[in-house]
């Protein structure tokens, strides 16, 4: 376990920087790390060369010194000259927040799509700040035999990172290649899509399991959940769904693991309803659920029909001004409203479709088919007429089947 010092620097306009420590606190405690202090300096401006300032990383190193502190974190995504620059100073490994994410993205992936996506963000993280991070990186650089003639040890690490990058890449269109396969497949079949997304930690792996008895991993930490989850539930005795986990979302969330992870998060771009957990006994509820959609815009997921599941009333109920008509109140932990939630979803599935009841004549049998190939058919009984059938269809199709309409 590594004794961390975590630093972070606060602009005269930042409301949250206090937040945003007590946040970094609980990714170092993720990644296994024991918090010896945090300094948290206000700066009119960020300084240019460690950050916080030469004052402050004095009183940083003289801590450091005393408490056998082994590495710093700092609230901040830095360049690799400021690393290189406070570790001279320090004389510990410096770390930013972003490569802690990354860090603990690195060891909850298990799937080899989770590892990939995982790896490209590390890779593209480090290209940019070889120069100042190099020195803690040199088992990525390549050995005799690789290098290119006149070629630096910077030069070749810059090649190999690079050539990775590609492979990465490609690997991961494979990958997405059939995870498009496989969605076509659902679409094809009508199966509805509905996607849990919130931020880390707030009950989207318990409420998977409340509902599918999935067994998905469940833990009291950020990011428990790294590996996208697929499982069928039975919403009613009409309707059945495949609900999609996704990983969770937190502040200032690595720009380069978005972007790697996008094939991942895109099942929400796809699906057919976006369930936005949240948890109601959270002090940051506001914030987070703004980070959640500000996610949600970069994807270009905005137009979706949501629904809003403040989980966790068991220990506090959500502000009254947050809750609509879209939105349930419910306790995952002591299965509360569970079945308000199911009920809200077929609502929401359901809008824009009717129940008809049809007799379709047994020389329309390609009608029949279509109906049983694009539809919910709820009820089916041979006549003398023809195939009395009771079916969920959409409400833009009343017009093509009215003249099959049966009158009881």
């Amino acid at each position: 376990m590594e004794k961390v010092v975590l630093i972070g620097a606060a602009l005269p306009d930042d409301k949250n920087a206090e937040k945003s420590m007590a946040e970094l606190e609980m990714l170092a405690e993720t990644a296994d790390c024991e918090t010896a202090a945090y300094f948290l300096q206000n700066v009119k401006a960020y300084d240019c060369r460690t950050y916080v300032g030469s004052g402050k990383v004095e009183e940083i190193k003289e801590f450091i010194d005393v408490n056998d502190v082994t590495m710093a974190i700092v609230d901040a995504e830095l360049s690799g000259s400021v690393t290189r620059n406070l570790e001279d100073e320090l004389g510990v490994t410096v770390i930013d927040r972003s490569r802690l994410i990354l860090d603990i993205f690195a060891a909850r992936a298990t799937s080899k799509e989770g590892k990939c996506q995982v790896e490209l963000a590390q890779l593209k993280y480090i290209l940019p700040r070889l120069s100042g991070i190099g020195r803690s990186l040199s088992r990525l650089g390549g050995g005799i035999g690789t290098r290119g003639p006149g070629e630096t040890k910077l030069e070749t690490d810059r090649r190999h990172i690079r050539a990775r990058i590609e492979h990465l890449t490609e690997e991961l269109k494979d990958i997405e290649k059939h995870r498009s396969n496989i969605r076509k497949k659902r679409q094809r079949e009508e199966i509805p899509v509905v996607a849990l997304v919130g931020y880390t930690n707030v009950g989207k792996s318990s409420l998977m399991n409340c509902l599918t008895d999935a067994d998905a991993y469940v833990e009291n930490k950020l990011f428990a959940t790294l590996d996208p989850l697929m499982r069928k539930l039975r919403v009613s005795d009409t309707l059945e769904v495949v609900l999609s986990d996704t990983v969770g979302f937190v502040s200032k969330l690595p720009h380069h693991l978005v972007e790697a992870f996008k094939s991942t998060l895109e099942e929400t771009k796809y699906a057919d309803l976006i369930l936005h957990v949240v948890d109601s006994s959270s002090e940051e509820i506001e914030m987070q659920m703004q980070v959640v959609d500000k996610i949600l815009n970069e994807l270009e997921v905005t137009d979706k029909p949501v629904i809003t599941v403040f989980n966790k009333t068991d220990i506090k109920e959500p502000p009254s001004y947050l809750c609509t008509r879209d939105t349930v109140n419910i306790s995952v932990k002591n299965k509360e409203n569970i079945s308000a939630l199911l009920e809200l979803i077929e609502k929401k599935l359901n809008d824009g479709k009717i129940n008809l009841t049809l007799m379709i004549p047994y020389t329309e049998g390609k009608i029949l088919g279509e109906l049983y190939k694009n539809n919910l058919i709820l009820e089916e009984e041979c006549t003398d007429k023809g195939t009395k059938v009771k079916v969920f269809v959409e409400e833009a199709r009343y017009n093509s089947l009215k003249e099959y309409i049966y009158d009881e």
